[in-house]
């Protein structure tokens, strides 16, 4: 409605602007070249206009003239660029559906109309990827290598490949040079994963100390941890300043790392200061119980008598009362020092818990029962239950199980890989763990070996282990990670056999009996 109002008042001032002049006439005389033109001032403005309205009109018609090769230049280019995007599309999509065919259809066309895409290099690799050419595709890489905005790309392409075709050093000299381009997660990963294989710690440490703005500051802090504790374990003997300083470093930014506790804690008890290790390993056993702990912590100085050792024991159970490491330590030194109902009160909630008894556990409730009984029946039957009993916590990668911390895992070379935990029990036909079935032992006609039981339990490693771990992670492209190409195998879990006890009596040895079986000592 104001747009109506806005033209009337508009059309009315026009006429009334037209019909002023028309009253005033006035007259127009042009004098030029001999020639005297007069005329009315209507007229003449009317004449003035059309003489512009055909200026503008042939000012349009030499621009379309002069401006129409290029506008089809450029309507042409777009044209192509609209195809060629559209082709990418179709060529992306194929690849993640797994249309090889298509796939290479679409990276030729995008090729020929899109020869300065990077894009179009990288469906050309995957293009490639999927038909098996790796010859083609590590050419794509390297084209890209050319390039400066698809240098990293092309490099991380490379190092790719040259992992599928198991050169290690050819794929740390792709990571190498992409680091010095630009320090990326995966650059710096495989930086220190190539130093880490080598066992290379101080290398693997400095590459770690230049990759601060890339990798996590907790996982950073970890792995310093490691590598320092690596590099102290080998100084240990020969230079035991230098591993007690790497070793104090090291728990500063992991506390829970045993290596590097127990590690401290030994060269501070050499240097004549078990007062100092002792607070060491109590704080630690708070954040991680463990064998080796315990032992140390028991073996420092004063502890000539077995009471020493047992006070010490009592500190740790007090620290964790309810962990197992705790009250197996208990246990044991209960035992050593003849306190046999304090070691049976530490060992029964793990006996009669929900959970069976482990090997170790078993062993030591043995102990208990031939110190404190001799050569018993009741000491052999716990013997036959850790030979069938679950194993206990060990030191495990993966598929790799180790008596002893390593700094990165031997199948895999990948840094902090061990944990310490208790292995997967292993299944039966039915899917339930193994329950062994305990006969009562009959009094022997003459008396029956036992096994030593100091003697370590043997560790079997599982006979199926799982392949190493991928050497990178993977992305939204296979060719960028070599999959497709090789099938990598990931790590399992583990499925292992249960560890045979050394020396331990076979069923003809424990002897037949009725089907009941008896009371432990302990609940005697």
């Amino acid at each position: 409605m104001v747009r109506v109002l806005f033209f009337l008042l508009v059309l009315i001032a026009l006429a009334l602007g037209l019909a002023w002049l028309i009253d005033r006439p006035g007259e127009v005389t042009l004098n030029w070249q001999g020639y005297q033109i007069e005329t009315s001032f209507l007229v003449g403005l009317g004449i003035l206009l059309a003489v512009v309205a055909a200026l503008v009109v042939m000012w349009n018609m030499l621009r379309f003239i002069f401006r129409f090769p290029p506008a089809v230049s450029v309507a042409t280019r777009a044209r192509r660029r609209e195809k060629g995007y559209a082709a990418l599309s179709r060529g992306i999509v194929a690849v993640g559906i797994g249309d090889a065919r298509l796939a290479s259809k679409a990276a030729v066309e995008v090729q020929r109309l899109l020869p300065d895409e990077p894009l179009a290099l990288l469906l050309r690799a995957e293009a490639a990827q999927l038909t098996g050419d790796h010859r083609a595709m590590e050419a794509a890489f390297r084209e890209m290598t050319r390039r400066d905005h698809t240098r990293l790309l092309g490099l991380r392409g490379l190092h790719a490949q040259a992992h599928r075709r198991g050169d290690l050093e050819m794929a740390h000299h792709f990571a190498s040079t992409a680091h010095v381009i630009a320090a990326l997660p995966w650059t710096a990963t495989a930086v220190l994963e190539r130093h880490v294989a080598a066992k290379d710690w101080q290398s693997a440490l400095a590459a770690l100390e230049n990759s601060k703005n890339v990798i996590g500051r907790t996982t950073r802090d970890r792995q310093r941890a490691v590598l320092a504790t690596a590099i102290a374990l080998g100084k240990e003997q020969s230079a035991p300043d230098d591993a007690l300083r790497l070793a104090r470093s090291a728990i500063k930014r992991a506390p829970d790392l045993v290596p590097a506790v127990a590690l401290a804690a030994r060269l501070i008890a050499r240097g004549g200061r078990a007062r100092k290790a002792a607070k060491m390993i109590e704080a630690a056993w708070q954040l991680a119980p463990h064998p080796e702990l315990a032992k140390l912590y028991l073996d420092l100085p004063p502890s000539d008598s077995n009471a020493d050792r047992l006070a010490r024991a009592r500190i740790l159970a007090k620290l964790l009362p309810r962990n197992p490491e705790s009250r197996m330590t208990l246990a044991s030194a209960a035992a050593t020092a003849c306190d046999y109902k304090t070691a049976r009160e530490a060992m029964l909630p793990m006996i009669e818990g929900d959970e069976r008894p482990t090997a170790r556990m078993c062993l030591i409730m043995a102990e208990i029962e031939e110190a404190e009984h001799g050569e018993s029946g009741y000491a052999r039957e716990w013997l036959g239950r850790a030979s069938r009993a679950p194993r206990d916590a060990a030191w495990i990668a993966g598929g790799v199980t180790s008596d002893q911390w390593l700094p990165a895992s031997p199948a895999t070379g990948k840094l902090d890989a061990f944990v310490w935990r208790r292995p997967d029990e292993r299944q039966s036909a039915g899917g339930e763990p193994e329950e062994a079935v305990f006969r009562p032992i009959a009094a022997p006609a003459e008396p029956t070996l036992l096994i030593e039981k100091t003697q370590a339990i043997a560790i079997v490693p599982p006979e199926n282990q799982a392949g190493p771990e991928p050497a990178f992670s993977t992305t939204a492209f296979p060719a960028m990670t070599g999959e497709g190409a090789a099938a990598e195998a990931s790590p399992g879990e583990d499925n292992e056999q249960g560890p045979p006890v050394a020396g331990a009596p076979s069923a003809a040895a424990i002897g037949p009996g009725p089907e009941q079986m008896p009371k432990p000592g302990w609940a005697r």
